[in-house]
Order: C-alpha cells, then structure tokens, then sequence
C-alpha cells in the first residue's frame, strides 16, 4: 500500500491517545504515511486509503467520541481497510488472554467488515476525569495495564497485512 493511513482513537483521558499513538509510530517505523487524530476531529476518511480506529471502554461500550466517528463515517470505512483496538481492562486480563471485541464493537466489526481487533490493558491514573473513574480511583483499582510490546507486535502485524495490501 502507497496510500495514507488514518490512526483515530476516542480517549476521555489520554491513556487510549497514547496507544494511538504507539500504533501510528510502528506503522510509520515501517515505511507508512500515517496521520494520528482524535476521533472527534475527523470530518472525512476520504483521503486515507486504510484505517485503524480505537476507543477505551467505558461500562462496556467505547468511547463516545469513537463511537460517533464509526456511526458518522461507516460508509466510507466500509471500503476500506479497517481494523479496530479496544482499550480498558484494568486489570491484567488483556495480557493474560484474547479478550473478545464488546457487543457494539463486534457489531461494527461485522457491518465494517473489520479485519481485526484486538482489546489492550487500560489505564486509570490520578486525576482521570469523569466521576465514574474517581470513583474506580477512590476503591483503589486503577493503574497502568498497557503492554506496549503487546501493542507494537498487533501494530506490525497490522503494517505487514497493509504492506501486502
């Protein structure tokens, strides 16, 4: 593939942005054009000729912002390459075992015809917004569960099917 790849991420506090941002930076290491944006930012997909979108969890579902960019942008997604990340497990499952896409992301899946998914550890540091994620902070069970070689190994792996795209 000669074309630009769109990384787009829905992320309340940074944490998902950053793996995003990992992603964008494996894909360019492999000789990629690859713009990184926040979902809400995105007004077309047009000039990209394949996509990687996530969103961090939240009671089950993504982001709002990720949520809303696959709604508004589903045609256009629909032909072309896309694959889908979730982040949110805060606890060390996602590194442990395959953790299924939630309901509406595998629902995006099949209607997209994504061809792959993949859910990271999240993170919850101090001062996260939002009260639900005080509240998860307050009992205690926040943290850092990303595994970054876990996210650049998916990423390469996501660069080599594009290279032979």
């Amino acid at each position: 593939m000669t074309g630009t790849v769109l990384v787009t991420y829905g992320s309340t506090n940074g944490s998902t942005a950053q793996i995003a941002e990992t992603v964008a930076e494996v894909l360019r290491k492999d000789g990629l054009t690859v713009e990184a944006r926040p979902a809400q930012d995105v007004t077309s997909v047009a000039p990209y000729d394949a996509v990687v979108a996530g969103a961090g969890l939240y009671a089950g579902r993504w982001q709002k912002d990720g949520r809303r960019f696959l709604r508004r942008h589903r045609r256009a997604l629909a032909e072309r390459p896309l694959w889908l990340f979730s982040s949110g497990p805060l606890d060390a499952s996602a590194s442990e075992r395959d953790i299924p896409p939630v309901p509406g992301v595998k629902k995006a899946m099949t209607a997209l015809d994504a061809r792959d998914h993949v859910t990271f550890g999240g993170c919850l540091g101090e001062g996260a917004r939002g009260w639900v994620a005080r509240m998860i902070l307050r009992n205690g069970k926040g943290g850092d569960y990303r595994d970054f070689t876990t996210i650049e190994k998916w990423a390469t792996r996501v660069a080599d099917e594009m290279r032979h795209m």
